[in-house]
């Protein structure tokens, strides 16, 4: 059991992560798949897909991984088999909504920076191809963590919860794998996005002082610059979405950092810092896949009028009911 103030962080945080994730992230797929937003069809491919990645990590890391462990203990979903499968999705799905970003960072940075690869690397077609590509490497690398698991009991010839085999923290294979998994899922994306960023945000500021020179006063609001308001959108965007994914995943990798550090496999409680420490990472780690919808929302006008119009719909089509 846990500890009364954890229990009950937990037991409200987690159906409420649910109760937001689902349905912002069904918003955005809608509205996203309708091309309405004024975003190219490759853009509007990657999001399509983040969007379909994050409502998976809601569904397979929140509700089947921590409410349903939370609110319904001992259910046939506790089963080793049911677990092993259970832990690997979750893995699977993370690395798919991670990798994700990386991909559409890098789309930006070449759309920004590599005008003469834009058209044909920034294209609806090569977006669908590295969308399947990431999907496929994440199922692929994430099946090994179905074979770390052990039961935990045996009833009545059962196999009943998951328990970390102990090769897995002497094993050189096993260590290479977990180390493998946290170089590929965070370190190696905070690493991308953070050069992709550095070196598009540097092209955008020399390409502005260029552009100013050669157009004159582009700054004034009679001789505005189309090319450097859609770079301006386009960045905006990018730095959001990747901004918040390192935000929310730096607690998770400082965790990561210090158990390997110091070989900290085990806590004294639930109220051991650095359990806590652990735990606050996940939730953190967890809420990054309901926040993209609310960075379209804020970024983006024509989002915004769609949202608009999909919540006024209902009352319209009753008004206009009523009135016949």
């Amino acid at each position: 059991m846990h500890e009364p103030v954890t229990g009950q962080v937990y037991a409200i945080y987690y159906p409420i992560l649910a109760a937001v994730g689902i349905p912002v992230n069904m918003l955005a797929i809608v509205i996203l798949s309708r091309g309405k937003c004024g975003l190219s069809k490759c853009i509007t491919c990657y999001l399509v897909a983040m969007a379909a990645a994050d409502l998976l990590v809601v569904i397979t890391g929140v509700i089947l991984n921590r409410i349903i462990d939370i609110y319904f203990p001992g259910n046939y979903l506790s089963l080793t088999l049911v677990c092993r499968t259970k832990t690997a999705l979750v893995y699977a799905t993370r690395d798919f909504s991670v990798w994700l970003t990386v991909a559409f960072t890098f789309d930006r940075f070449i759309a920004i920076c590599w005008q003469k690869l834009k058209n044909y690397y920034c294209t609806k077609n090569t977006a669908a191809a590295i969308v399947g590509m990431v999907l496929t490497l994440s199922c692929l690398k994430n099946i090994p963590w179905y074979f770390v698991y052990e039961p935990l009991y045996i009833i009545n010839d059962l196999p009943w919860y998951c328990r970390i085999r102990s090769v897995f923290y002497t094993s050189p294979l096993w260590l290479a794998f977990s180390y493998f998994g946290c170089i590929a899922t965070p370190f190696l994306p905070f690493i991308v996005i953070l050069l992709l960023n550095a070196l598009t945000v540097r092209y955008i500021l020399v390409a502005s002082r260029v552009r100013r020179v050669l157009r004159g006063n582009p700054g004034s609001e009679n001789n505005p610059d189309p090319e450097m308001e859609n770079r301006r959108k386009s960045s905006i965007l990018l730095f959001s979405i990747s901004g918040n994914f390192i935000l929310l995943w730096l607690t998770y990798t400082i965790h990561y950092l210090y158990y390997r550090i110091t070989n900290t496999y085990s806590y004294t409680g639930y109220n051991d810092p650095v359990y806590i420490l652990q735990e606050t990472g996940f939730m953190l780690l967890l809420l990054s896949c309901c926040t993209n919808t609310f960075i379209y929302a804020v970024t983006q006008s024509k989002f915004r009028e769609e949202v608009k119009n999909m919540v006024k719909y209902p009352a319209n089509e009753i008004v206009r009911f009523l009135a016949q």
